[in-house]
């Protein structure tokens, strides 16, 4: 689950993390009013999405008045702002953030993610603040700095101390950055966080260490224990499809591709979505409709399979081990009957119940295609969507 910039950073303040005072808008009144009550000669105006590279795609507006800043938020305001992480259809921008100027003297990169391998927590540190991480990744990776540490003890302040002055900060700002740093790893670990990006992280002339943005991502099994941060959710930032795949319990996430796909199991999909590659087509979604998955839920997954204007075609690849072969027969003969079909549709079972399940699709008259395996399966479904 994501969340906007303006409640990251009200969650990270919680933890003693220092953030710039800002008001959250929705009418380029409520953006004027901000500027004035801030007080200070320059605010920021931000549009409010769930992706980076907001500034890049014309959504930060630097401002010195009143008037400015109305006129500022009346251009974000309803725009369908286009950046690399929103793809080229954009994102419509409800809401800004009028934030107070920063008197900035650097800006660094901290952030905190998963190491899978170590099983740990990793903070980074980075000199190359403002700019996208990955990027500095791939093409400098020695100018990031790595520091795992325990859920349990968090941050140690000498790893700490270590990555605050290899990314140049020195004396009393050293010491604010360690303690930015051990308040970032906390937060991230009680909140249950699957990543907590600060880029950039801002030194100001005045001798502070602030979160000049944030991004917060949390890990959603755990949001059971965080009623507070459920509350936060935006659904006009997610895609209807897989709001509307949660409703019914179903792992479901939209790709780029053209075939449709409804496995169950995390593994089996994507293996069945590396197999579409080998055969020349790509996958339109990833979506998982678990072990037990009734007939009515194999029903609701192949209507939102199908509510994709990309799909042009769908597999259905189904390993009965919990999940009965003829249950999945039943789901996919009603969508059809419900749905009007006008793609190619293949449908490879297997496991528990499987002849039963194969008798019910060879019997149900519909217009489908049946496959004896994945590969079979994926070679019939790619040919099918060329021809």
């Amino acid at each position: 689950m994501k969340i906007h910039e303006f409640q990251a950073k009200a969650l990270l303040q919680r933890f003693g993390v220092k953030v710039p005072r800002g008001h959250e808008c929705t009418t380029p009144d409520e953006a004027a009013k901000a500027h004035t009550e801030l007080g200070t000669p320059v605010t920021v105006v931000k549009a409010q999405i769930h992706a980076g590279g907001r500034g890049k795609g014309g959504g930060v507006k630097v401002v010195k008045s009143a008037d400015d800043a109305r006129d500022a938020a009346e251009k974000i305001l309803g725009m369908q702002l286009v950046t690399h992480q929103t793809g080229p259809e954009g994102q419509l921008v409800r809401r800004v953030w009028v934030e107070e100027g920063s008197n900035i003297e650097s800006e660094l990169y901290v952030g905190v993610a998963l190491d899978r391998e170590q099983q740990l927590p990793v903070m980074m540190a980075s000199r190359e603040g403002g700019m996208d991480i990955e990027e500095v990744a791939a093409n400098t990776p020695e100018k990031i700095l790595k520091a795992a540490f325990s859920p349990e003890t968090g941050l140690d302040a000498t790893e700490a101390r270590r990555l605050a002055e290899g990314i140049g900060l020195t004396g009393g700002l050293a010491d604010k950055g360690v303690a930015f740093m051990q308040a970032l790893a906390k937060a991230f670990c009680e909140l249950d966080c699957s990543l907590a990006e600060i880029n950039p992280l801002v030194t100001t002339k005045e001798g502070e260490v602030v979160a000049l943005d944030a991004k917060i991502n949390f890990d959603s099994n755990a949001l059971f224990r965080h009623p507070d941060i459920v509350e936060l959710r935006d659904l006009d930032e997610e895609d209807p499809k897989e709001i509307e795949a949660s409703k019914h319990g179903l792992s479901y996430i939209a790709l780029d591709g053209n075939i449709g796909c409804m496995v169950n199991g995390a593994g089996l999909a994507m293996s069945t979505m590396d197999v579409i590659q080998l055969h020349g087509s790509a996958p339109a979604n990833f979506l998982d409709v678990g072990g037990g998955a009734s007939k009515e839920t194999v029903t609701a997954a192949f209507k939102i399979v199908l509510s994709d204007p990309k799909v042009k075609g769908v597999l259905v690849n189904i390993f009965g081990g919990i999940m009965r072969c003829d249950v999945i027969a039943e789901g996919v003969c009603a969508a059809v009957k419900e749905v009007e079909l006008n793609v190619p549709l293949v449908v490879r079972l297997e496991g528990t119940n499987v002849e039963k399940g194969r008798e019910i699709l060879e019997q149900s008259g519909l217009p489908l295609i049946t496959a004896s395996d994945l590969d079979d399966a994926a070679e019939k479904i790619c040919r099918a969507v060329e021809a």
